[in-house]
């Protein structure tokens, strides 16, 4: 894997390889910048940080690496249903999770419905930090944003499930579409239509943009190895992007039970459930994501859902209860077996011919 393509020499990196930018948490300046030292992009998810944390966050990476690294927000990080959400619908939504709160022995908070979204602000200290690449998910930010990352020279990367979504990021003169297909772990990034009605798998959405847009294709979806990234190099990506795999390594910001339950015969086994937060999120398979399929009209909108529910992730994690846990997963992490991100980008550079 030594050949230059359109997104080398775009960033100025010398593989196509990207680490999946994983919020809350997940992501760390360890781990970008391991990804980053080895010839890939690394990549952390900013979403949950407040922008004083994002200013910090600049810093910090760029004490351990000087090589390019990818910045990614949420630019909607609201439901809008919460608008006009009532303090009743949140006490329905409650009462339904009762059951799984006393399992847990936890106490149930009781956030405010009253959120207000971060991006703006957190597009300024982006902005501010100025990191290689600037990505994003669920939509498309304002055109005063991507006319001043064109301005400051960073290159813009949007996320899109189906070809409708890619082609609006190509008209919105965004540099990079990201093809996220379902196979992922984490979110959905949809935007233009309901997560569920947008589920198409990665080679075929690859090959769809492939033919309609021409912006270069960022391949996001299933692939944890060198096989992987062959496969949408050939079909018309011009980048692999690869999560799960980086997630289940030791500088990941997750636990080690985390890690381990992604080594695990329980990673084999995914769904793709909003029982956690509100939004369609693929993470392996738990007794919880079953009680409550088919039931996502009693959940409260993101990210209310994400707060009432952080005291089970966490209490279940701790105490490794894996009926309750959300662990995000990718549906090709049965194989994963690389500890270290230094090691997983060797055998990836070294496996593609």
């Amino acid at each position: 894997m030594t050949q230059s393509n359109k997104i080398t020499d775009m960033l100025g990196i010398r593989y196509p390889i990207f680490q999946g930018p994983m919020g809350a948490g997940l992501s760390t300046p360890a781990l970008v910048a391991a990804v980053s030292e080895a010839g890939g992009l690394g990549g952390y998810g900013a979403y949950t940080l407040q922008p004083e944390e994002i200013r910090e966050l600049g810093s910090d990476i760029r004490k351990l690496t000087t090589k390019p690294w990818n910045l990614n927000l949420w630019v909607s990080d609201v439901d809008p249903a919460l608008a006009n959400y009532t303090i009743a619908e949140l006490d329905r939504v409650k009462e339904g999770l009762k059951p799984v709160f006393e399992v847990l022995g936890v106490d149930m908070p009781s956030p405010s419905i009253s959120i207000q979204s971060k991006f703006a602000k957190q597009a300024e200290a982006m902005l501010a930090v100025k990191p290689a690449v600037f990505s994003f998910v669920f939509g498309i930010p304002d055109e005063a944003i991507l006319k001043e990352c064109r301005r400051q020279g960073i290159i813009t990367a949007g996320a899109a499930t189906t070809l409708d979504e890619a082609l609006a990021l190509e008209d919105a003169g965004v540099d990079v579409i990201a093809a996220a297909g379902f196979e992922a772990g984490g979110h959905r990034p949809s935007f233009l239509a309901k997560a569920e009605d947008s589920l198409n798998g990665v080679f075929s959405l690859v090959q769809q943009l492939h033919r309609h847009i021409s912006k270069p294709i960022v391949a996001a979806g299933g692939i944890a190895d060198a096989a992987g990234v062959e496969a949408v190099l050939r079909l018309g990506a011009s980048a692999a992007q690869i999560g799960t795999a980086f997630l289940a390594c030791e500088e990941s910001g997750a636990s080690a039970t985390y890690r381990e339950r992604l080594f695990s015969p329980e990673a084999r086994y995914t769904e793709l459930t909003r029982v956690y937060t509100g939004r369609l999120a693929r993470a392996v398979c738990t007794e919880l994501g079953g009680q409550f399929a088919g039931r996502e009209n009693e959940l409260a909108p993101f990210p209310l859902q994400s707060q009432l529910m952080a005291p089970v992730c966490k209490a279940a994690l701790e105490t490794g209860n894996s009926a309750y846990s959300a662990i995000w997963a990718g549906q090709n992490a049965g194989g994963l077996h690389n500890r270290s991100a230094a090691a997983l980008m060797e055998e990836l550079i070294t496996g593609c011919r």
